[in-house]
């Protein structure tokens, strides 16, 4: 993907065939995102790389991901990056401020691009930028605001210039530090920008919505509606409600929701993928030459402590350090070849 001049696009398949390996459950996000991408780049092809004189220009579609934490929306942003093999930057909304505030410009999130492109502009201007936490930058009611919100709408008519794809002046050394450099003046049409966000308590929003749609005529409709994801109804007039301005939500046409992890995806996680976390772990054993063994058991405990915490896919790393670390403390010492990790051992490490 990286040289624009020869750009070969895997397909839809391709691209949820390798999410897969990578990333377990969320089929339908994984599908959406699949064909995002896809035809994100199908359009630099068609516009930028080999346009055709026909009249139509296709527009960029940037991708909203709405779930709970630990779903799994960082890590598909990620992994369509290493798979394009194109710049990738993860900023998070949280730290952005109004240009002229304490905190982070706006633009500073395409500097980070620029960074991971090793200041190669034509390469940072086809990358992929994943904004984590977009929906703490919502404002406070549903009222445009006639005061200073210093992070919250500001910022987003902040990154509404970059989201819709302008050429925009960024510090190459990031920030108001450095007055005298000159401006990189960076293109943002080609930059792929995927939102994130836990917005907690819009589910409220969506049962209201759905609630009140289904009264009178059609009513039995309602039985269809599946009140444990209520994320997957989720529509542009209810990201309004919550307090995304409405000029934001129409830069993110592609709006897809990811679910709760369940029980038996969670201990999919910890065994299957690439990079899975107990894979990681028999790794760090073995260049210690260790041979690390798991009783079966020891999932279950792991997993079990996920869900008592609400900590999804990001709590299993956490809860398998605080069962592992003594081990990983001794283990350069010990002299021994392997080291059995029982499930008494593991209830022990987390008080269970």
């Amino acid at each position: 993907m990286a040289n624009q001049n020869k750009v070969e696009i895997p397909k839809p398949k391709e691209i949820k065939a390798y999410l897969d390996q990578y990333v377990i459950g969320q089929d339908r996000a994984k599908k959406m995102l699949s064909v995002a991408v896809y035809n994100h780049y199908k359009r630099i092809l068609h516009n930028v790389v080999d346009p055709v004189d026909d009249g139509v220009e296709l527009e960029k579609s940037n991708i909203l991901l709405v779930g709970p934490t630990g779903t799994g929306k960082t890590l598909l942003a990620r992994t369509i990056a290493k798979m394009l093999m194109v710049p990738f930057a993860i900023v998070d909304a949280t730290v952005l401020t109004e240009a002229g505030y304490v905190g982070e410009d706006v633009e500073s999130l395409l500097v980070r691009l620029l960074q991971d492109a090793d200041y190669n502009q034509a390469e940072a201007e086809m990358g992929i930028v994943f904004i984590d936490e977009i929906d703490k930058i919502s404002r406070k009611s549903d009222n445009p605001s006639i005061t200073r919100d210093v992070s919250g709408e500001g910022v987003q008519q902040g990154l509404l210039k970059l989201l819709e794809g302008s050429v925009v002046n960024v510090p190459p050394a990031g920030g108001r530090k450095h007055p005298e450099q000159e401006f990189i003046h960076f293109n943002t049409e080609n930059v792929l920008f995927i939102c994130g966000g836990a917005f907690e308590g819009i589910d409220r929003i969506i049962a209201q919505r759905m609630n009140t749609r289904v009264i009178g005529f059609g009513s039995e409709d309602r039985q269809k509606i599946d009140d444990d994801k209520l994320l997957q109804y989720v529509e542009a007039q209810d990201l309004r409600k919550y307090g995304l301005i409405p000029e934001i939500i129409g830069r993110l046409p592609v709006i897809m929701s990811l679910d709760n992890l369940d029980r038996k995806a969670l201990k999919r996680i910890l065994t299957e993928p690439r990079n899975a976390i107990l894979r990681q772990y028999e790794k760090m054993f073995e260049l210690d030459g260790i041979k690390l063994e798991i009783e079966p058991e020891v999932l279950d405990i792991i997993v079990d402590t996920a869900i008592k915490e609400k900590l999804g896919a990001r709590g299993l790393r956490s809860i398998c350090e605080r069962i592992m670390n003594d081990a990983m403390y001794d283990a350069p010492s010990s002299r021994r070849k392997t080291f059995q990790l029982t499930a008494d051992y593991a209830k022990e490490k987390l008080g269970a």
